[in-house]
């Protein structure tokens, strides 16, 4: 058994890649992480230098590890800038640092990618080759810390079993309860939401726009400039970071066609008005980017929240992520669900006093968990 280090996904064969990406999940997918490589959204003096790791035994592939060196914390959604500061206030660097993350994707999947075929005891072994590979690399970079971030909850004890702190965090998803169509989910919700959520419909039925859902072959290298320019719309009215390019949305709208939704408003005379941008696989769902050109009451709604319900319930998918924080979410039938990070600080002392903060932050979480149960949308 060896351990390997890329220095990009183009260090490995797509269709070997291809028996290591995780099913429900597309963020890593071989087509995924190289429109984030060619369009130079990651490396160069991004603040993401990809350092992925790959055990193989006998030149066969059996998992990897992706692994960012970090210069920064933008683009993770999990937030340390208070622990960066206050390393910086004892005359310490918090960076670099190693993450085992999707780049600018607050969205849970696998880590420690295992090809399918592999048994449970190999399983252990290369996961632990894996982890133990990540440590000597946090040595060589002389990085503050190691973090993996939206770690799915059966890869915890992995993490937690090499000293890592467990954190945990809150987002709102949409599950699927056998609905059949958006009739159907609007019977679920109790009297005021159900209400609330038509009115809604109604009133941006009133401006006139057609919504259309494009994926496939449908959608065209104009699709990819349009939602480039609504992505920087959103970001300009909110003095937001452009962590992706043009060249990035070039890249998956042709490559990822078939694992993407396209959801875009026109006004009466034809011309784009909104669009949300959705990526699928299998039976999962995940809202990532939006934009409108124009202002209309309640489009934010319809296009990154009941479009992609409309949408999830047609195809038979079982869930909707539809991006991080947002309790506006809950109203509209997202429920709150924990969302779980690992992070291990090499300096002892910060370490005792980070695990500390950690585990006051859950008791606080837990606290607003019962909170959000109490405001249930869905009928008792």
């Amino acid at each position: 058994m060896r351990i390997e280090r890329l220095r990009g996904i183009e260090d490995v064969d797509r269709q070997t890649w291809r028996t290591l990406e995780p099913p429900e999940f597309p963020f890593f997918d071989f087509e995924f992480l190289r429109a984030l490589e060619r369009s130079g959204s990651i490396g160069r003096r991004s603040g993401w230098s990809p350092a992925y790791l790959v055990c193989k035994e006998r030149g066969r592939l059996l998992s990897a590890l992706c692994l960012y060196s970090k210069t920064d914390s933008y683009g993770e959604y999990i937030f340390d800038w208070e622990w960066a500061r206050a390393y910086q206030q004892y005359g310490l660097a918090y960076y670099p640092k190693l993450v085992a993350a999707v780049p600018f994707t607050p969205a849970t999947g696998p880590k420690l990618l295992v090809h399918p075929d592999v048994d449970n005891p190999t399983r252990t072994r290369v996961k632990r080759a894996l982890l133990e590979a990540a440590e000597d690399v946090g040595t060589e970079y002389g990085v503050s810390s190691s973090h993996a971030l939206f770690v799915p909850e059966d890869e915890l004890g992995e993490f937690a079993g090499r000293g890592f702190a467990v954190r945990h965090s809150l987002q709102f998803h949409w599950h699927n309860r056998g609905y059949e169509t958006f009739s159907d989910f609007l019977g679920a919700l109790s009297g005021k939401r159900r209400r609330q959520i038509s009115r809604e419909r109604r009133q941006l039925e009133d401006e006139g726009l057609e919504v259309l859902h494009l994926t496939g072959d449908d959608l065209l290298p104009k699709h990819a400039a349009l939602m480039y320019r609504f992505y920087l719309s959103t970001l300009d009215g909110k003095w937001g970071v452009p962590y992706l390019n043009r060249a990035f949305f070039d890249e998956v709208f042709m490559t990822m066609k078939d694992r993407i939704l396209l959801v875009l408003a026109h006004d009466g005379a034809g011309l784009p008005v909104a669009g949300a941008l959705f990526f699928l696989k299998d039976s999962s769902l995940f809202g990532r980017y939006w934009g409108s050109l124009q202002h209309r009451r309640n489009l934010h709604f319809e296009l990154c929240y009941y479009q992609g319900i409309d949408f999830a319930i047609e195809r038979g998918f079982k869930l909707f992520e539809a991006g991080a924080q947002g309790e506006h979410k809950l109203a509209r039938g997202f429920l709150p669900s924990l969302t779980y990070s690992a992070h291990k600080i090499r300096d002892p002392a910060f370490g005792r006093a980070i695990g500390e903060y950690i585990e006051s932050e859950k008791e606080m979480l837990a606290y607003s968990m019962k909170e959000y149960a109490s405001h249930n949308p869905y009928k008792r």
